[in-house]
């Protein structure tokens, strides 16, 4: 970031926001923003009580479960997307619709279908995240050149080897693109899905800190929420990076 010319460090964003938040909380202008300096103050406190530990369990392995599906089954579908234009035909429309629409108002529709537990809360995740992932796979395979499929062709490759050996690893960091976008979809889906199907993992903290207005606390799990998205964020835009050579490749 520059500033009147100077070029700042790495961060220096977050820290010009966070003494913002900190003069608003230390000015007490509303109980909705404590001051950063207590909310860090009780985030040590929070995440040393059994309540969050469970609740953390919770919510990753929802989390985790969901992306997985997510990324088993829509990058298949993706490639297929994109090698077959009878299936993209049949599929986009579909994907193009589920990716627009509020799907915080399928969440009573998946209630009535598959009950108030986590197969529901993984099952929302998977459908905040699922439906980038595909086209970006889709889009990723649209780019490989041609050439390498009808080199695979011509060398005798089988449909398997070509889905393993050429459309996946050229459509590489299309996908990765995708899957990056999708975790963060997901962080989302699990969150609704906890708040809205079963009160569970974090959203059992935030009904429960906000209903007793306990701001610090609420902000404090935010913020865990909010780190954890950051970092798998980071590290996938990394392996993005690190495989863009693909790209140039095709």
């Amino acid at each position: 970031m520059t500033v009147f010319g100077y070029r700042l460090p790495g961060m220096s964003s977050l820290l010009i926001w966070g003494l913002l938040w900190e003069v608003v909380g230390q000015l007490d202008l509303t109980f909705f923003i404590p001051a950063l300096s207590e909310v860090i103050s009780t985030l040590f406190t929070v995440i040393q009580t059994s309540a969050f530990q469970v609740a953390l369990a919770e919510t990753a392995y929802a989390f985790l479960a969901g992306v997985f599906f997510a990324i088993v089954i829509g990058i298949p579908i993706g490639i297929l997307m994109g090698k077959n234009r009878l299936i993209d035909e049949m599929l986009l429309p579909w994907v193009n619709v589920f990716l627009s629409a509020p799907l915080t108002a399928l969440v009573p529709v998946l209630m009535v279908l598959f009950g108030f537990g986590m197969k529901s809360i993984i099952i929302t995740t998977t459908l905040f995240a699922i439906w980038i992932i595909i086209l970006n796979a889709r889009a990723g395979v649209k780019q490989i050149n041609r050439s390498l499929v009808e080199m695979a062709r011509s060398f005798g490759a089988s449909p398997v080897d070509a889905f393993t050996k050429i459309y996946f690893w050229a459509a590489l960091p299309e996908i990765l693109g995708g899957v990056r976008i999708g975790v963060i979809r997901a962080v989302k889906g699990v969150i609704i899905g906890q708040l809205l199907i079963s009160i569970v993992g974090f959203g059992a903290l935030f009904e429960l800190y906000s209903a007793n207005f306990l701001m610090s606390h609420f902000w404090a799990v935010l913020i865990v929420l909010f780190a954890l998205a950051f970092t798998i964020s980071e590290f996938l835009a990394y392996l993005e990076r690190r495989v863009s050579y693909y790209a140039a490749k095709r």
